[in-house]
């Protein structure tokens, strides 16, 4: 069976004392536990996977590499740049095992830690919820249909459209997730009207080019179906739920040509964890200045940054092989 990780870090889970629409839907999971819908599950027995060598770009340019899977795989709301996590997670893991949530908990804080966020403690309040249950179905429909403002909140630019949460609802995917997120100006204050209000708030310091507007996420639900996982263990499992977690990932994406764990379900034995793309990918999302008015060049800035870093990292690599043959 598995161990955790060393480090073991504290993990919540649904029974924290979560606020707001989190907490709604934390009571609505509950209610589906009840009735039998989502038998508790054990951890698989462990299978090392073969470790590929992080071999991306073959017989294409850097970035044109690079423009096509960020353009590929990033998926904001329509109309509106790339979200990113403010400076706090809190992971909660619901319907696993002790040891088997705490590897979860540890592979998304690990990786949101790479990235300069800060993971909370056993009491916070989880904003990202991840679900495990061998009826995924059923558990998307009665979360969405008991809780609908909770995955489409009433302003601009809160998630996908409801063609995109009806695919959610429907997903025949081992992962299925949803992003909630809100426009905020440099401040924090939400930049456009929110439920209750007469009236947009009155947005300055933006011109032609740039904005000072920027998409910050509020919550992301995760559901885990536990009958499409064999062959993967719960370390791969949480870094592709890390991946999923901290950036709006396009479910649909085809990502084949690319050494990424998003591959992970196709190919259980080629990818360990997250590779360096990915880590290179979200430290761009989260290392670029996401100031541009069209949402397509926050992107592109994206990409910018990604191919950048990884042209500094092989220049570096490079270098230390020199010095190291002389």
């Amino acid at each position: 069976m598995f161990a955790a990780n060393a480090k073991h870090r504290p993990f919540s889970i649904c029974a924290v004392p979560a606020t707001g629409r989190v907490r709604a839907l934390c009571l609505v999971v509950s209610s589906v536990m009840a009735l039998a819908l989502l038998p508790t599950q054990s951890p698989a027995q462990e299978a090392p996977p073969t470790t590929v060598e992080d071999v991306v770009v073959t017989g294409r340019k850097l970035q044109k590499a690079v423009d096509e899977f960020v353009s590929e795989v990033t998926l904001p709301p329509p109309g509106h740049g790339p979200a990113r996590w403010g400076q706090k997670i809190c992971v909660g893991v619901v319907n696993l095992q002790q040891d088997a949530a705490r590897i979860l908990i540890d592979r998304v804080s690990d990786a949101a830690a790479s990235i300069n966020l800060e993971p909370q403690g056993p009491d916070c309040d989880p904003n990202i919820l991840i679900i495990a249950t061998a009826e995924a179905d059923t558990l998307a429909n009665v979360l969405v249909e008991r809780s609908p403002l909770a995955f489409r909140p009433r302003y601009s630019g809160s998630s996908q459209s409801r063609i995109a949460l009806e695919r959610f609802r429907t997903s025949s995917a081992p992962v299925r997730w949803w992003h909630v997120s809100l426009p905020i100006t440099r401040d924090g204050a939400p930049a456009v009207r929110m439920p209750g209000e007469e009236t947009a708030p009155m947005i300055t310091g933006s011109g032609l080019l740039t904005t000072e507007i920027t998409n910050r996420l509020l919550r992301s639900f995760i559901i885990l179906d536990i009958s499409k996982m064999e062959g993967l263990n719960f370390q791969q499992v949480g870094d592709y739920v890390a991946m999923v977690a901290l950036a709006q990932m396009n479910p649909e994406a085809d990502t084949s040509s690319f050494s990424t764990i998003l591959n992970v379900f196709d190919e259980p034995t080629q990818h360990a964890g997250l590779t360096q793309w990915d880590r290179n990918y979200l430290q761009s999302l989260y290392g670029s200045y996401l100031n541009q008015r069209r949402p397509n060049a926050q992107v592109g800035a994206i990409g910018s940054r990604m191919a950048r870093d990884i042209r500094s990292e092989r220049r570096t690599s490079e270098a230390q092989e020199t010095t190291s043959q002389d």
